[in-house]
């Protein structure tokens, strides 16, 4: 093997781990306890996946194995560090972060979504996130109110 396909082969795998850091959003960083606790579940895990890729005895291998986990970590350590906790609203009169609404839409669909962080937000799994349009237009809003127009609008049926 001569050296000039050594240096191409370790070019090669250095493009491939150089990834850019994962964008941070400029929003507050809210989290629910249940998502601080996901941020720092998810952070032992990149940690634990970066430590088995560092036993990879292949130089080249072992940076590739180490670059998603070694983004995540720093992603996710400046997340748990900007962290604003925010307790679980004490009332059910007016949408707050936290709070789980459930509001028709004009077309008739019922839908139910807990209010998150951005991090915790999985609309398939029945959060959205405070600065997703929808919930910023509930926030603050009461049973029985009406927020946006024609087909955009949504009438709170539900708050716990």
């Amino acid at each position: 093997m001569s050296v000039a396909f050594t240096k191409e082969e370790s070019a090669e795998t250095a493009s491939e781990t150089l990834l850019p850091d994962r964008p941070i959003s400029p929003d507050p960083n809210l989290v629910t306890e249940k998502g601080l606790q996901a941020l720092q579940a998810q952070l032992a895990e990149a940690r634990a996946a970066y430590e088995a890729a560092q036993a990879i005895d292949d130089a080249n291998e072992k940076r590739r194995q180490s670059a998603v986990p070694l983004r995540d970590a720093r992603y996710l350590t400046e997340r748990l560090r900007t962290a604003q906790l925010v307790p679980d609203p004490t009332s059910t009169d007016l949408v707050a972060f936290g709070s789980t609404v459930t509001f028709s839409r004009a077309d008739g669909r019922v839908q139910t979504y807990r209010i998150v962080g951005e991090d915790e937000a999985d609309p398939k799994a029945g959060t959205i996130s405070f600065v997703a349009p929808v919930a910023r237009s509930l926030m603050g809003k009461a049973v029985g109110d009406v927020v946006g127009s024609g087909t955009q609008e949504i009438e709170i049926l539900a708050i716990a």
